[in-house]
């Protein structure tokens, strides 16, 4: 078994009081989740209208246009800094000091201390993508309900809709957006698909369906959706995607790509070509569920051949990139040089797109495009094993 120590995340205010007496009352009294609490309770609703075509006239799906009123930005937002207001983060993101590093790539650095929390490492096996759910550790039925923004579902009657306040139907497992107590960005959220089936970490048609919708529904160029893989620098063994606004351009976003295949449907997917991490990338397609199906089922063959990875829904959800990674692996094999490991940098979504998120002055002083692609190289596949793994999900669209 291979596993790497670390400090874990802390997302939720409720997730440091998971030792002892704390975890064994599952929540009871602290106005969480589960059924111990949950009975009576009321959320807003946002009820999204179902699109169709990727390029056609269906609203959500025109791309990152600007609507008079883009009703889910603007929720998220909101109800965002609501919970700003009442003082439910950790720290203010919003004075962490931001940087693009001068190069070619234009990787942005910030420093967030907040993040650097001294507490004693958690060690994380790393050597498999697929691990079941398990209710006695940390997960999302434990958050608070003040945590929670609001319930996200598909509209049944093909019209938008806002409820401020309905009960939670727990029969029928809602999708939650919720706020991370520990911000990288503005408006850093999670979107918990079915958080009552208490789905294990992996992608599945249906949740990255719902990922894709969200992007479409709110937007705006700047929200971008990530998720990372068990063995990828996923910490918690429940599913979720994270999301957050970012008014600068990724630098995966700017890298050049190389077209390798047309799928019948319309889906074009193209390796990064320049880039420090190799990486596919999905776009076009005749419908949104359509370019959903495809990255979907390239993700559970990554999972069911044990290959840890994240994803980047950028561009409104018209654009995802999937990038195979080893850093955790290299990390528990001892293959990490300790320069590395020192700074504390978990190369997870964000960083592996160009934001990196750094916890020390001294590495945000020292910050460089040769140190972040340093780093980024330890997470890259080789060319061989890259290759390999696009290969055996796409077999007859091998990369040349």
């Amino acid at each position: 078994m291979l596993s790497i120590k670390r400090v874990p995340t802390v997302v939720s205010n409720y997730q440091k009081e998971e030792t002892g007496e704390a975890a064994a009352a599952g929540g009871c009294g602290r106005n969480c989740l589960k059924s111990c609490c949950i009975q009576d309770a009321r959320l807003p609703l946002y009820a999204f209208k179902r699109g169709e075509k990727v390029g056609g006239k269906e609203l959500p799906l025109l791309g990152c246009k600007k609507h008079p009123v883009d009703f889910l930005d603007s929720l998220v937002l909101g109800e965002w800094e609501d919970r700003m207001q009442r003082g439910l983060f950790r720290y203010d993101v919003t004075t962490c000091e931001t940087k693009v590093i001068p190069g070619k790539y234009g990787f942005i650095a910030q420093l967030n201390e907040g993040r650097h929390l001294k507490k004693r490492p958690t060690e994380f096996r790393v050597d498999k993508v697929l691990q079941p759910f398990d209710e006695n550790k940390f997960n999302f039925t434990k958050v608070g309900q003040e945590e929670v923004l609001f319930q996200l579902e598909a509209s049944n009657d093909g019209e938008a809709q806002f409820f401020p306040n309905v009960p939670i139907d727990v029969e029928n497992s809602p999708s939650f957006v919720a706020i991370n107590v520990s911000p990288i960005e503005y408006g850093h959220v999670l979107l918990i698909p079915q958080i009552f089936e208490c789905l294990p970490q992996r992608i599945d048609h249906a949740s990255f369906l719902l990922a894709l919708q969200m992007a479409a529904e709110a937007r705006n160029p700047y929200f971008r959706l990530g998720y990372n893989s068990l063995g990828a620098f996923a910490t918690i063994n429940h599913l979720h995607f994270q999301a957050y606004y970012l008014a600068l351009p990724f630098p995966i976003e700017k890298a050049p790509t190389k077209k390798i295949a047309k799928l019948s449907g319309g889906v074009k997917i193209s390796k990064l070509l320049n880039y420090p991490v190799r990486g596919l990338v999905f776009e076009g397609g005749h419908s949104l569920e359509g370019l959903a199906n495809v990255v979907s089922e390239a993700c559970i063959c990554l999972q069911l051949n044990n290959i840890p990875y994240n994803i980047l829904i950028s561009d409104c959800g018209r654009q995802i990139f999937l990038l195979p990674q080893c850093y955790a692996e290299k990390q528990a094999l001892g293959e990490v040089s300790a320069e590395l490991l020192e700074t504390q940098v978990n190369p997870a979504v964000w960083e592996i797109s160009g934001h990196l998120v750094l916890k020390r002055e001294k590495d945000y002083e020292e910050a460089s495009e040769a140190n972040a692609c340093r780093l980024l190289a330890e997470v890259s596949l080789s060319e061989e094993r890259f290759q390999e793994s696009h290969c055996s999900c796409f077999s007859s669209h091998c990369i040349g």
